[in-house]
């Protein structure tokens, strides 16, 4: 079992949904995130006075997945995601020592569905 962690562009977040969905991978938990990377942000004037946003708004998703859905959701995520310029963002991928389903109490590969 893994941890799909993705940082993507707002904007991109129907997309990557789109083609997560084509794969048949629907679980997924969505936050609304800042951060900075290497887009390293923008300038702009407010009231006179000239400030610097250096984090910028991005979404968060996390997908819990059975081994042999990894690859799937890796290459969907990089196709709704990418547009070739520096902040489509990235996939960090983590080992899941454990899931519970809460409501039955399955554990393991039965537990991430």
């Amino acid at each position: 079992m893994k941890l799909i962690t993705a940082i993507i562009q707002p904007s991109k977040f129907k997309d990557v949904k789109d083609a997560l969905a084509k794969e048949g991978i629907t679980k997924m938990t969505v936050t609304s995130v800042t951060g900075c990377g290497q887009q390293a942000g923008y300038g702009e004037t407010y009231r006179g006075q000239d400030i610097e946003i250096n984090l910028l708004k991005k979404v968060m998703l996390q997908i819990g997945v059975n081994d042999k859905f990894v690859e799937a959701t890796i290459k969907s995520i990089i196709e709704g995601a990418r547009t070739g310029n520096i902040g489509d963002g990235k996939i960090f991928v983590t080992t899941l020592d454990e899931c519970i389903r809460i409501r039955t109490g399955e554990r393991g590969n039965e537990a991430i569905g």
